[in-house]
């Protein structure tokens, strides 16, 4: 079983990965954000939904709103944070590697480094291709990652985040195979127990995350360092890539 079909490890990370803060700065983030700025009506993909935390407010600015996601622990929390905030948005479990609608999309989303999942590189490729095939004419594909350049910038010490319920988290982030990949090994210690798991994922550069979206055939591909859509630069926190299909 690889890393990211382990769904008990979705359920157990999912207050460090997805907490209450996150949701409220997303939704922020989904209200000003000019790379999320759409048509009203949009038909939108959130590939790799996760919990749903854009997917609510995305739904909430009129867009017609589609979340994929492999767990299914994921998709029924998303499902309840839909039902909670009464957003009307359509849920499908789906491998990313496989995960294909020709033609249905005007925007496919990838964000929270959801990519780069794979061993193998031409399967992530497979990811950005998919992605184009579903997509409408015009349509455009946005993903983001931590890029390497924003990686490198403070990768050292292992990083401590507590839990409202007392838990904390260690984190620890390793490079791996000369800047092509990154293990994350996180330790979830609650009372008198903890629990470890490893994620390990592909490392992309601006020009070579630009690059791979050209491979898949997209044109006008830019890089921005946040969803404010400043420039991808020595200051940026995100590493975030458009591009748009013929």
């Amino acid at each position: 079983m690889k890393w990211y079909e382990d769904d008990s490890l979705w359920s157990d990370f999912a207050p460090t990965m997805f907490s209450a803060d996150r949701g409220e700065a997303v939704a922020d983030l989904v209200a000003s954000s000019p790379l999320l700025d759409f048509p009203p009506g949009s038909r939108v993909l959130d590939l790799c939904c996760g919990p749903g935390l854009f997917l609510v407010p995305l739904a909430r600015r009129g867009y017609d709103v589609t979340g994929v996601d492999l767990s299914p622990a994921m998709l029924d929390r998303a499902r309840t944070a839909c039902a909670r905030a009464g957003a009307d948005a359509r849920l499908v479990r789906a491998d990313m590697a496989s995960y294909v609608e020709p033609h249905t999309f005007d925007v496919v989303l990838n964000v929270y480094t959801s990519f780069g999942y794979f061993d193998e590189p031409d399967d992530n490729l497979q990811v950005l291709r998919n992605a184009y095939e579903s997509l409408a004419p015009g349509g455009q594909l946005l993903v983001d990652v931590m890029g390497k350049e924003v990686l490198a910038g403070w990768i050292g010490r292992p990083q401590v985040v507590e839990l409202p319920d007392g838990a904390y988290v260690v984190q620890r982030d390793t490079v791996l195979d000369g800047w092509r990949r990154l293990r994350t090994d996180w330790t979830l210690v609650r009372g008198s127990t903890a629990r470890t798991a490893s994620l390990t994922s592909f490392l992309y550069s601006g020009a070579e995350l630009h690059d791979l979206f050209v491979a898949a055939g997209f044109t006008g591909v830019e890089c921005f360092g946040g969803f404010d859509g400043a420039a991808y630069d020595q200051h940026s926190r995100r590493l975030i890539v458009r591009g748009t299909k013929k």
